[in-house]
Order: C-alpha cells, then structure tokens, then sequence
C-alpha cells in the first residue's frame, strides 16, 4: 500500500502576523483607526496586538528590533503582503469608502476570479491587501477541475455601489 503524502488539516487557518514597525502610533492610526481592528491588549509602549471579533490577536506590531527604521527594501526577501479577508463584499466596500474618505492611496486593485482585492501599503511599507472570497460554487475552473485564477481590474465603482444595497 502506497503512503500519502501528508497535507496539513483543512480546517488548520493563519492565525495571526507579526509586524515589525518603526513607530507603533503610526501604525495604530492605519491598522485601529483606518481598518477598524480593535486593540486588545499592549506591551508598554513597544507593542500593540489588534484584532477583528473578540480574538486575542491577529496582527501583532512591534517596534523591539525596528523603532525608528526605514522600511525594509522593496526587492529583498520578506513578507509580499498581509491579507485580510472581510465576510462580504459589501464589508470590502465600506473598507474601500473609509479609505477613499481618508485619501489614503490604494497600490492595486484586482478581480482574481475567486476574489475580488485592494491593495495598499502601511505606513512602515509593508503590504496589505483588504479582499473578499467570492462563495466556491463561484470560482473558474479549468477543464482539469484545477483554478483558473487571474488578475483582471476591479471594478472599483461597482464595489461601492454595493454601500447603497
């Protein structure tokens, strides 16, 4: 009898992204005050953990090893982006709106076919992307039965026609 290979469990999730920043106010400003987590808890005034419902954490910020740095550099090695999922897509348009109403710059938007996606950077440089899962009865396949994923443009007016729904 031939082994499987082993996959992790299906139910296993990301649980939480630790961030290195150069000033935790500036960062408390985007990721509480503009996205909306909520602080949880903090470690002085070195560390704050924020999250979406009620969980302990799931972006850590920390300025142990980075208070006061420059941004890393954009073609080295590291983190690409953050990606935080909303429950809806009408959830992704009121993100958008508080981001419109702020001024704050977007670096992309996508339709990726099982997602829709906005893409913006924190203060300290560091990816996010703010998207939404269309239901999986929704995403292309190939023939093969693999995904047909892709990055079209989005259809940024009609998200925020989802706010009058």
């Amino acid at each position: 009898m031939e082994k499987q290979p082993y996959t992790i469990p299906a139910q296993t999730r990301i649980g939480h992204v630790h961030l290195k920043v150069a000033d935790l106010e500036r960062a408390l400003h985007f990721y509480r005050d503009l996205l909306g987590l909520e602080l949880t808890t903090m470690y002085g005034d070195q560390a704050a953990f924020l999250s979406a419902g009620g969980y302990h954490h799931h972006i850590g910020l920390n300025t142990w090893y980075s208070k006061n740095a420059s941004p890393a550099p954009l073609h080295n090695a590291g983190l690409f982006h953050t990606a935080i999922l909303y429950p809806t897509r009408k959830d992704l348009a009121v993100a958008y709106d508080r981001l419109l109403k702020a001024g704050y710059p977007l670096t992309g938007a996508a339709d990726h076919g099982v997602s829709e996606a906005l893409y913006l950077n924190d203060p300290d440089g560091n990816g996010v992307e703010l998207y939404w899962d269309r239901p999986r009865d929704q995403w292309p396949h190939r023939p093969d039965g693999s995904l047909e994923m892709y990055t079209e443009m989005l259809d940024l007016e009609g998200l925020l026609k989802e706010l009058d729904k």
